[in-house]
């Protein structure tokens, strides 16, 4: 049976439809319906139906969401599309199709990809990290997204930065309501505006990166060890409790060569174990983890 994905975004809504082995058939992406929460679930029916009618077969639904499903409500919640909150997307997006289908959050699903077929295909236990807008993460346990009876599973940004040090205050101010997260420390825009506090440039984390290699700029220097002590803290707090066998890197920072590199020298220091034997390792689908990772929630199911 052909395994269809959707990534709800909130800027595109991508499908793309899976052969039992993993072979993409079909892939399409068109602005999302920002706001209007109607025209999303009929955008994505309307998505799934063509692609079916263009390959004359049907197949599971699964979709990457930007939020979770509340195992209290049935509802959305914790969407940065704010327009999906508190809306029973998982029945309607099924009434419209005809058929059940598996939601999951995005983070999940990259790392659901990256464990079924991508680098961290065979290993047992996975963290998907989503480094980007956001800070983000997902647990894959034999094959398995680890949701939790809460539904949060892997909300890793929403935790406090370990072992806080002078540099790192005062403790920011989150959106959630908490201070202190790890997304205000190391997610693209917070590394951004924390350099351009501390220089008074204006750069892109790339290029922060670039400078602090080539040894042209102290600034950029002096911040890239500090955001590698800062991950290094976090990703080691990871490892403490969850010993995951693998850790993948997404999102816009995990094409950064100098956290492979530099990361397993820096957590064995926070690290509660005579060696760290945990696998870093950038993805192998990209951005395309997402929709690939809503299509195998359904991995397992014959027909």
């Amino acid at each position: 049976m052909l395994r269809i994905g959707i990534d709800l975004g909130g800027t595109k809504t991508e499908v793309a439809v899976l052969s039992p082995d993993g072979e993409i058939l079909l892939r399409r992406r068109e602005a999302t319906a920002r706001g209007d929460y109607g025209a999303s679930v009929a955008q994505m029916a309307r998505m799934v139906l063509e692609a079916e009618r263009q390959l004359g077969a049907t197949g599971t639904v699964g979709v990457a969401t930007p939020g979770a499903v509340s195992r209290l409500t049935g509802r959305m919640k914790n969407c940065n599309s704010t327009w999906l909150n508190d809306q029973p997307l998982p029945q309607d997006l099924a009434h419209a199709l005809g058929r059940p289908v598996r939601l999951s959050n995005d983070a999940n699903c990259f790392a659901l990809s990256e464990a079924t077929d991508g680098a961290a295909r065979g290993a047992r236990v996975v963290f998907g990290v989503i480094l980007g807008t956001g800070v983000g993460a997902g647990i894959v346990v034999d094959g398995q997204v680890l949701d939790g009876p809460n539904g949060i599973a892997g909300e890793w940004g929403h935790n406090p930065l370990p072992l806080p040090q002078p540099m790192d205050l005062p403790l920011p101010d989150c959106y959630c309501g908490r201070r202190g997260c790890i997304e205000r420390y190391l997610s693209g825009p917070a590394w951004r505006a924390s350099f351009a506090a501390e220089s008074g440039l204006s750069l892109g984390c790339d290029e922060i990166a670039a400078q602090a290699s080539s040894g042209v700029c102290q600034a950029a220097s002096a911040s890239l060890d500090r955001y590698l002590d800062r991950l290094a803290r976090a990703l080691a707090g990871v490892i403490n409790i969850l010993d995951p066998d693998v850790i993948v890197l997404g999102g816009g920072l995990s094409n950064l060569d100098c956290l492979y590199t530099q990361l397993p020298e820096r957590w064995g220091a926070y690290v509660f174990s005579d060696s760290v034997l945990t696998r870093l390792t950038p993805p192998a689908f990209g951005d395309s983890s997402g929709v690939r990772g809503a299509a195998w929630l359904w991995n397992g199911v014959d027909g």
